[in-house]
């Protein structure tokens, strides 16, 4: 019998989300996000939303932050203001679950891949972003740091069905942000799943962030972020003091 591997120190707990109305676990592998696919977000940071190719970018799965069970729903989740940046902004998206993978996935058979969606979003440091873009330099720690994934429950697609059209909306302290159709996406769902399984291999466990709307803005201490998609669910955030 193979002894276990002998660590140097104690590996990392396994990364998951609560699955909706149940006990069950979803496993995160890894986090893909797509840049601007959204045309009217497009346009607000200073490009044109020609519909080309989708950009991929990633975020470590340790960024993730989950909202913890309460007696009356999901938790708000505590989102420490992060350091090294005075211009955090709030971007709602579709978060897809992949339940299968593979390489070269048609559009057509993208769907028999999904487990199921939820409600993210993708904190974002935009003076490093901003500063890093002119610099033509990485931009990963403007994306990738501490609290800067907050999701939702994941809901099963036999709960949601594929055909996902409905609203997708932000506010911050009861005023509406970030307010669009999930129609509005320049790729759907199904294109991107195949367009990123054109660059890498997918597995069941990765989160595919989808993008935001235009409506993004900066978010400081104490206030206070509620986010819904129809047919999703919903996700409330308070930003605190680091």
């Amino acid at each position: 019998m193979t002894p276990p591997p002998d660590y140097v120190f104690p590996p990392s707990p396994q990364v998951s989300l609560p699955v909706f109305q149940s006990l069950s676990l979803f496993p995160v592998r890894q986090i893909y996000c797509v840049g601007q696919n959204y045309a009217a977000h497009a346009r607000e940071m200073g490009t044109d939303p020609k519909k080309s190719a989708p950009v991929f970018f990633t975020k470590p799965t340790h960024n993730l932050t989950p909202a913890a069970p309460g007696p009356d729903g999901p938790a708000t989740i505590l989102v420490p203001y992060p350091p090294a940046t005075q211009n955090l902004h709030h971007e709602v998206e579709l978060v897809v679950a992949l339940g299968g993978g593979g390489r070269d996935i048609e559009p057509e058979k993208a769907g028999d891949h999904i487990y199921g969606f939820g409600v993210g979003l993708d904190l974002t440091r935009r003076d490093l972003q901003n500063t890093a873009r002119k610099a033509g330099m990485p931009w990963d720690m403007a994306k990738g740091f501490d609290f800067a994934a907050p999701c939702s429950a994941i809901r099963p697609l036999k709960m949601t069905g594929h055909s996902l059209n409905g609203a997708i909306e932000l506010s911050v302290n009861d005023e509406i942000r970030q307010s669009a159709r999930l129609s509005d996406l320049i790729w759907p769902v199904d294109e991107i799943i195949a367009a990123l399984s054109r660059q890498v291999t997918l597995f069941p466990g990765d989160l595919i962030f989808t993008g935001t709307p235009d409506g993004v803005a900066a978010i400081e201490p104490g206030d206070k972020l509620a986010a819904r998609i129809d047919d999703v669910g919903s996700l409330n955030a308070e930003i605190i003091p680091s």
